[in-house]
């Protein structure tokens, strides 16, 4: 069992500018055309709601419609880092072209639900990120190792070092992209409803029902030695 976590090496990425602005440029993609005041830039906020999640949604174009993949991502400075198989569309159109495959990738926590006494009113709070850019395939393999690492990490921090690493026909089956953060934006939403004044003495109730993740007790495989504890990185999940 790990009593630290792994240390990750960060490659090189995007130019220094990108790395030390404290927010991100707004471009003509990140910019919403609704609801701008809830729009950041702040790269210490995306950096926070990236690094709370695991999933992230990742769009792009095939066959000339889009496609929307649920996967697993990690963050590493200023690129993002995707796995998946080999055989993959998107992963294999990365690394078809040498400027990269234009996706879109979202991530989004749901904080609450927002209950209004109009049906028109009711929304949820919610943080979310959107990245724009060219995904290519990492090549690299001291990278590559880097990524699948902060990968594992960002599901179960601690676990990279407490399992059998990929050996090589397991890595040979892996693919990894990275998308640079560059075109980025969060949106947001906090508050109780937005009921209009005329309905503020309907007889309905109105507020927000919190929402947040949660894990139960961890349930060790049918064939788990039973000598083996539960390792103390998941006690603290």
């Amino acid at each position: 069992m790990p009593e630290t976590e792994p240390q990750l090496t960060t490659p090189p990425g995007p130019a220094a500018t990108a790395e030390t602005a404290s927010t991100y440029e707004p471009t003509g993609r990140t910019v919403p055309t609704r609801s701008r005041e809830r729009a950041s830039y702040d790269r210490d906020q995306v950096h926070s709601i990236l690094d709370e999640a695991y999933l992230c949604h990742l769009g792009f174009v095939r066959d000339g419609a889009p496609v929307v993949l649920p996967t697993l991502f990690a963050r590493v400075g200023e690129r993002l880092y995707v796995h998946g198989s080999t055989g993959s569309r998107p992963l294999r159109a990365a690394g078809g072209s040498d400027e990269g495959l234009p996706v879109c990738l979202t991530v989004t926590h749901v904080d609450g639900l927002v209950l209004a006494r109009s049906a028109f009113h009711h929304s949820l709070n919610y943080r979310s990120v959107i990245v724009h850019g060219l995904a290519q395939t990492v090549t690299d393999p001291e990278e590559r190792r880097v990524a699948l690492d902060a990968i594992v990490e960002q599901v179960v921090p601690g676990r990279s070092t407490d399992l059998r690493p990929a050996d090589e026909k397991e890595l040979a089956a892996t693919a990894v992209i990275r998308l640079d953060l560059r075109e980025v934006s969060a949106k947001f939403r906090t508050g109780g409803p937005t009921d209009d004044e005329r309905d503020l003495t309907l007889p309905h109730w109105a507020g927000v029902v919190p929402v947040a993740p949660g894990y139960s007790t961890p349930v060790p495989a049918d064939n788990l030695d039973p000598s083996i504890a539960v390792p103390e990185y998941l006690k603290t999940l």
